[in-house]
């Protein structure tokens, strides 16, 4: 029996072990029957070649053409049984793929650069700088001091510019200038420096995210459409939230057994609406593969660029604390997909030799 049963993320490799098991298993009990029969025509056509007499001919060649018939339905059976093994196992790599997927929506979901990088990337989030424009502003007296306000008030450069040209137009002596800007020159050494790296995380990861929104309608549209000639017509979500499963196998073990008792015009029809979503299925591994492919490399390039900043020993006691958790949240996402998120290997020469028996030196 073939359970469609829950799997984590780790158990892709499972449900591809267990599916080469089992079709090995069927193609070998396939194979002995055959061979069985394959003894017995040779033995028929010894006998046939020997009989003088044209009604003991007659048997032998009746019989013969008997055990010719049992190798075809042996091989339609043979079919049918690879085709039910393949639907079904094709199943569960929907449902972990599935899985995994909506791991990867809650990981974007909550990745720290959404709520965190506007914080670390502009000197108007740092309580420090916040307190020297406060101070510039009381210390200011000449007529050329400046402020801005709106939405250049915001702005990262405008702001700095702001303080820097105020610092230079106080009245302050050149020692307490000087003095007022180490207070804060690593914040605005880092922000300037990184400003535009980490708005190149924010927007990067904003597009993986949107990605991932595509491949996860993709693979909804896939098991509506996989789950199409069974008759099954909950949706993946709702089919994953309630648990249903073992009525989607249920379905599939009926759709069988009329596949085995339909007519021989009906049943090649039949077994082909099943057999077409499983290279459907392969088709979206593909898809699934380059996405994680792609985001793997786009979180090296982050981890890259956060490593970029040249002066953060010296400045490691005024950098942000989100600083250092955006870059164990990329070194954890590059983790996971390198584990739990990694492509499928069910692709090119591996494929074939799984679903169907053929290695690439064959």
């Amino acid at each position: 029996m073939v359970a469609v049963a829950h799997a984590g993320p780790d158990e892709l490799e499972e449900v591809l072990t267990e599916l080469r098991g089992e079709l090995n298993q069927i193609r070998c009990r396939y194979e002995a029957l055959q061979s069985e029969q394959d003894e017995l025509l040779k033995a028929y056509d010894r006998d046939i070649h020997k009989t003088i007499h044209s009604d003991e001919r007659i048997k032998l060649l009746l019989r013969r053409d008997s055990v010719k018939s049992i190798k075809e339905v042996l091989k339609i059976e043979e079919s049918v049984d690879l085709s039910r093994i393949k639907y079904l196992k094709g199943l569960q790599i929907v449902r972990v793929l599935y899985d995994k997927i909506l791991s990867l929506d809650h990981h974007f979901a909550s990745v720290r650069t959404f709520n965190e990088i506007s914080k670390i990337s502009n000197p108007n989030h740092y309580p420090e700088f916040g307190k020297l424009k406060e101070f510039l502003a009381k210390a200011k007296k000449r007529e050329s001091a400046f402020e801005v306000g709106g939405i250049l008030g915001s702005n990262t450069i405008a702001s700095v510019v702001m303080a820097l040209g105020n610092i230079i137009n106080s009245d302050m002596s050149r020692q307490q200038q000087l003095k007022e800007l180490e207070k804060d020159e690593c914040i605005i050494d880092f922000t300037l420096r990184m400003h535009n790296d980490l708005n190149t995380i924010y927007f990067e990861t904003a597009f993986l995210q949107k990605s991932n929104d595509r491949i996860k309608s993709d693979i909804e549209n896939l098991f509506r459409d996989y789950t199409k000639p069974i008759d099954y017509q909950m949706p993946l979500e709702i089919c994953r939230n309630t648990d249903d499963w073992e009525a989607v196998k249920g379905k599939t073990d009926q759709y069988i057994a009329n596949l085995r008792n339909a007519a021989p015009a009906q049943k090649n029809k039949l077994q082909v609406n099943i057999d077409f979503p499983v290279e459907r299925l392969l088709q979206f591994i593909t898809q699934y593969n380059g996405f994680i492919d792609q985001g793997g490399k786009f979180y090296e390039k982050f981890r890259i660029i956060l490593n970029s900043y040249e002066n953060e020993k010296p400045c490691e006691s005024q950098l942000p604390p989100e600083y250092g958790k955006l870059k164990a949240d990329i070194d954890l996402a590059i983790e996971k997909f390198n584990t739990a998120y990694k492509p499928v290997e069910l692709n090119g020469s591996k494929m074939k030799e799984i679903l169907y028996g053929i290695n690439e030196f064959d």
